[in-house]
């Protein structure tokens, strides 16, 4: 199949990668990730997987622009439900990306971080796959944790501390409960 990967991530990429590329199929990674705050880690995390992707010649589609704005107005008073928000947000952006452009199906990195709510991530890219008319090709890449972890910090890749957006940040790094 030609997928479509929505990718969060450099380190998050590596596993989802290898196993897909095995499988045979033909791969193009889609950053799209509004939620990431401040600009800086945003800039890192971009950065980083730019430097991976030419490594690994996978094409990379992304945008030079930072469109936070829209994640907190829908994120602000539903703090709670953020993350269903966050990950429709960029799968329905994958789905359609992959569908204007004739992909076979649409993926995620998100399916491999064990810190995410997997089932919620599935079901959405479910339910739009049904919406869309596109594929979605679902794996539970967690399998692989252990392995893309050390092979990301033996190569001296920029791991972030926190999912991405400035809740998540308060969440890792606030301490005064």
């Amino acid at each position: 199949m030609k997928l479509l990967m929505h990718i969060c991530c450099a380190p998050c990429t590596i596993y989802p990668l290898r196993i897909l590329k095995s499988d045979g199929h033909e791969l193009c990674g889609f950053f799209y990730n509004p939620n990431i705050h401040p600009y800086l880690e945003y800039k890192k995390r971009l950065d980083t997987l730019k430097t991976y992707t030419l490594q690994e010649k996978l094409p990379l589609s992304y945008s030079e622009e930072y469109p936070m704005e829209e994640f907190l107005r829908n994120a602000a008073f539903r703090e709670k439900d953020r993350c269903r928000y966050c990950y429709y947000d960029r799968l329905v952006n994958t789905a359609r990306l992959a569908r204007s452009q004739k992909y076979d199906g649409f993926t995620s990195t998100l399916l491999y971080s064990k810190y995410q709510d997997h089932d919620m991530i599935k079901g959405i890219g479910e339910n739009l796959a049904n919406e869309y008319g596109i594929p979605f090709y679902y794996h539970d890449f967690r399998e692989g944790w252990a392995e893309g972890v050390k092979i990301s910090k033996e190569a001296g890749m920029y791991r972030q501390s926190y999912c991405g957006c400035i809740y998540s940040e308060k969440e890792r790094f606030y301490a005064g409960q």
